[in-house]
């Protein structure tokens, strides 16, 4: 039965405070998704963590053979996700590497061999899967699947999908979001999945719901996105359980809290988790991906990836194995350009900068943001003048220059009673700092400082 527009299609939502930052997503916004085939003899760098939660050990061993979507590492641990091989081809080695953390991971090298299975057709879903297909399968099934595949939030956090989808009796959902804001200025991969693969996004979406156990699904999505606000309203106008939300456009409009509070008008205690308030947080792309694992069985072993910026020369949204080299990729985008300054590991706002640029493309990596001089102001950091500007536009409605100055001093209790850890690191503080103080390193330095204590009492 179909229901009303006014039903499908809410607007208007928002949340308090945040900032507004140039969108410059010109860059990419119209750049169709490019699959990359890798040529043999390139290698990828499988890392055994790319997630939150324990490890994995390697399951294969050097010069064994292996083959696209082979599990090439896994863990026992509950909290945790398998990772597969990219690629037909040999193990090279297995030896801890540079990972975008900056730590080095224990890594699965893997060289390409000469024959490559044809790149998958993903923009559409196989003619006999509809939607009636959700009724043959079991909630615990699509958990299984998507824990076998490997699926974790493609959103930048990498928690693994499974286990926020396993339902607990002790905390029901009732709610799926689909957070396809992608808030953060220049990337817009999220963006062009929703307009050539709304299809695979929303079935993903139907089955996460079915999976936890909830009554619907919700597609928030900024309003500076038309397409993909049409692309998705027309499929979705006669399926009952999926609503669409139109949210203002604002940063950081895609933080879990600030999108649940805006949709769903529920706060996510400090310290607590979506499923506290009843709700379930996906990403656009990993609500393909799990489509995917469950229709074809395909593990998560490619992802999309934005690269953009003025200091690349070929920008575009580009269908990556994970493991790729992030070298290998911007040279297959033209390379950097002459007055290149700054490559990002995401976006402006919460993207850390590349030491190097041999590491490897992860399942969170969701883009690499290159900058170029005149896109890079070096600021002097000057005293605070206790304007009170990062208080007005802190989502979370913290004091960050207070959290800044008890880390400074090294008075970690201090900064934890000022609720260091409802820290989301959106660098709205650092944004509208007229002294040009970096207070979300600060911030984030306090959370390391602290995380390192709690360590070295548990291990006594």
């Amino acid at each position: 039965m179909a229901v009303s527009t006014s039903e499908k299609v809410k607007g208007g939502f928002t949340f308090r405070r945040g900032v507004h930052p140039p969108h410059r997503k010109s860059f990419s916004e119209s750049r169709a998704i490019e699959q990359i085939q890798l040529p043999a003899g390139s290698e990828v760098v499988v890392p055994l963590s790319q997630h939150i939660g324990a490890p994995c050990s390697a399951t294969v061993e050097a010069k064994q053979q292996v083959v696209v979507g082979q599990e090439v590492g896994s863990s026992d641990a509950f909290v945790s996700a398998p990772v597969h091989s990219p690629v037909n081809g040999t193990v090279k080695e297995i030896a801890p590497l540079p990972h975008p953390s900056g730590r080095k991971v224990l890594s699965v090298v893997i060289t390409v061999g000469d024959e490559q299975p044809e790149p998958s057709i993903w923009r559409e879903l196989p003619e006999n899967c509809t939607i009636d297909s959700l009724e043959n399968t079991t909630s615990e099934q699509i958990v299984d699947t998507i824990r076998q595949a490997g699926i974790v939030g493609q959103g930048g956090a990498a928690f693994p999908t499974a286990v926020k989808l396993v339902q607990n009796q002790q905390k029901p959902v009732d709610t799926i979001l689909l957070n396809g804001c992608e808030c953060e200025p220049y990337l817009t991969s999220d963006q062009r999945l929703m307009i050539e693969a709304a299809g695979p996004m929303l079935l993903g979406l139907q089955l996460a719901v079915k999976a936890a156990g909830a009554q619907k699904g919700i597609i928030a999505i900024e309003d500076n996105k038309p397409d993909a606000i049409n692309t998705v309203f027309k499929l979705i106008k006669d399926i009952d359980n999926l609503q669409l939300a139109i949210c203002r456009t604002k940063y950081p409009q895609g933080g879990e809290r600030q999108l649940i509070n805006a949709v769903l008008g529920r706060v996510v205690p400090t310290g607590g988790l979506p499923l506290d308030v009843g709700v379930v947080v996906i990403n656009a792309g990993t609500a393909s991906a799990i489509a995917w694992a469950c229709i074809e069985k395909r593990p998560c072993y490619e992802r999309i990836v934005t690269v953009t910026g003025a200091g690349i020369k070929n920008p575009g949204n580009f269908r990556v194995p994970v493991g790729m080299m992030l070298s290998d990729l911007l040279e297959h985008c033209g390379g950097l350009t002459d007055d290149a300054e700054k490559v990002l590991l995401g976006g402006p706002m919460m993207g850390p900068a590349a030491a190097r640029l041999d590491l490897p493309i992860l399942k969170g990596t969701s883009g690499i943001t290159v900058l170029s001089k005149a896109e890079v102001v070096e600021n002097k950091e000057v005293a605070c003048i206790r304007c009170g500007r990062c208080v007005d536009h802190c989502p979370l409605n913290l004091v960050p220059t207070r959290i800044a100055h008890a880390v400074k001093a090294r008075d970690l209790e201090t900064a934890e009673d000022y609720d260091l850890a409802a820290c989301i690191e959106c660098g709205c503080c650092t944004y509208v700092c007229p002294s040009k103080i970096p207070l979300i390193q600060y911030l984030r330095s306090g959370k390391s400082m602290i995380a390192r204590k709690k360590q070295q009492v548990k291990s006594k």
